[in-house]
């Protein structure tokens, strides 16, 4: 993903009060913890969410006969995985070993992947929490790189990038534990966000508006308001600004209303006014993950 791209939105707790700040570019991603940690005024653990799918399917996890997500993680790329990362250029290139795919349009098909990693029912390779719900439609799945709502290439930078190296600094949400049990021992929690999550908990419709659009991003930045106004404890002063504008006429005004929104969701969670949504599946712990605040009860 292109660094202009890569918008974030921070929260810093100063006494019982948590103070929004204007998005901002992500930047250099291997000092990302360090230089979110060292803005801290209370003490604490950094959380940090995501908007990329941190988890692998069910499926895919036992025909590959992964023994956990954390433990993949710490071998991608080396070894029988050492093609990990290299997207697929051809459907005869794909295998449980190089799952993402293609690298380009033309000649390419969902169903190449579903036959190469023999599993032939596509909703097999979404994980649960990337089921459609009452309030949004399915995820795109993960292996998927081509078009606008697919993750693969995010998932490929964010967890190179950004999580392998500092896998044994990091608690990772929920494989290692829910929020309470990661914060008495963990400097950094990661977990998994999404925005489109929490679009309808704000007040937004489900349809009829646009994040790419910055008339309909200014209209939706006033339905927030009132959600807003019920939570005394998020200052969102500085933020004022962006909300009232649409957070912008460029094209990067869509990533800097999705971080804010994104932003917002975990701070619910954080404040015990949403749980924390994880189903006691064991799959989710092991292998696929979970978005944080999302509930099952609302997956059809």
């Amino acid at each position: 993903m292109a660094q202009k791209k890569r918008w974030m939105a921070v929260a810093i707790k100063r006494g019982g009060n948590w103070h929004v700040q204007p998005p901002e570019l992500v930047g250099d991603t291997s000092s990302l913890f360090d230089r979110l940690q060292r803005r801290a005024v209370d003490p604490g653990s950094l959380l940090i969410g995501f908007d990329f799918p941190i988890g692998l399917p069910e499926a895919y996890a036992r025909a590959a006969d992964i023994g956990s997500f954390r433990e993949a993680l710490a071998s991608f790329g080396s070894g029988i995985w050492s093609d990990w990362y290299n997207v697929a250029d051809h459907r005869d290139h794909i295998s449980l070993q190089r799952p993402f795919y293609p690298v380009r349009p033309g000649g390419t098909a969902r169903a190449h992947l579903f036959y190469a990693l023999g599993i032939s029912d596509a909703s097999s390779l979404l994980r649960i929490c990337e089921r459609a719900t009452a309030d949004r439609q399915a995820a795109c799945m993960l292996f998927w790189t081509l078009g606008g709502n697919q993750v693969g290439k995010g998932a490929i930078s964010g967890w190179r990038e950004i999580i392998v190296p500092r896998l044994n600094e990091i608690g990772l949400w929920p494989f290692d534990g829910n929020l309470a049990e990661l914060a008495g021992s963990q400097p950094v929690i990661v977990t998994e966000t999404y925005p489109g999550d929490v679009y309808r908990r704000l007040g937004m419709p489900r349809s009829g508006w646009s994040k790419r659009r910055q008339a309909d991003r200014i209209v939706m930045g006033q339905t927030m308001l009132p959600w807003l106004a019920t939570r005394p404890n998020l200052d969102t002063s500085l933020l004022q600004p962006f909300i009232d504008d649409g957070f912008g006429s460029d094209k990067a005004g869509e990533d800097r209303f999705d971080a804010v929104v994104g932003l917002l969701g975990m701070l619910d969670v954080v404040g015990g006014r949403r749980s924390e949504g994880i189903p006691a599946i064991g799959a989710v712990r092991k292998w696929e993950g979970w978005i944080l605040g999302h509930h099952r009860g609302d997956v059809t």
